[in-house]
């Protein structure tokens, strides 16, 4: 697997578009990869002044025209081995980890019919989503440990005629978590989480809690 980092120039006209219309960054993600299409986690990182795509994949990407279209001029991409830092992912370690996802819950409307999936619009319900789904994502996380960094609703069109509406919220987790089943959290490292992954949304990183695992 490999981790790659691209900053965007969010002066670029096409960059404003695509952070209103991800699937914009989708497409651009979609076209790094020629030949067989595999999956791919991606998500864009707010980093003081600075803004980044994220991308994790099987193979290294080719982002000659994504950088054209949304990066700086004249810059690269870095890119990177994922794999060494999958080997570090023991169980009960301590990680600081960033997410961002979409936290559907299900509503029934009416008894005996399948309810409808929308997402959770308050802090509260948000980070208690998190901390009752993590078990089968392979880690445990306390209340006290995590914040949201943002929550945001976006709006946008699929279709080359722009007919088929898009409504999505993206929230941001930053914080501490413990790994409780070190396999099923390597799954959940490349696999992604919840829904929306086209999106930007489902990456899941994370970089050692200082002093632990030396």
């Amino acid at each position: 697997m490999y981790l790659t980092r691209m900053e965007l120039d969010t002066e670029k006209r096409n960059t404003m578009k695509a952070m209103i219309s991800p699937n914009l960054f989708h497409g651009a993600v979609e076209a790094a990869f020629p030949g067989k299409r595999t999956r791919k986690l991606w998500r864009i990182d707010k980093i003081r002044n600075h803004c980044y795509m994220l991308l994790l994949s099987d193979r290294e990407p080719l982002l000659d025209q994504a950088v054209k279209q949304f990066g700086i001029k004249g810059s690269m991409w870095e890119t990177k081995n994922y794999d060494s830092l999958l080997d570090h992912i023991e169980q009960g370690t301590k990680w600081q980890f960033r997410l961002t996802a979409n936290p559907p819950r299900c509503v029934k409307n009416e008894p005996g019919k399948r309810g409808v999936v929308r997402a959770h619009n308050t802090p509260k319900f948000q980070k208690k989503l998190l901390m009752d789904s993590c078990k089968k994502w392979g880690f445990y996380v306390a209340e006290e440990d995590f914040v949201i960094r943002e929550a945001r609703w976006q709006k946008f069109y699929k279709g080359e005629i722009r007919n088929y509406p898009i409504t999505i919220l993206s929230v941001t987790f930053e914080g501490i978590l413990t790994i409780s089943d070190s396999e099923i959290f390597k799954k959940t490292l490349t696999e992604g989480v919840g829904r929306g992954k086209a999106y930007g949304m489902g990456l899941l990183t994370v970089i050692k809690v200082r002093g632990e695992n030396d």
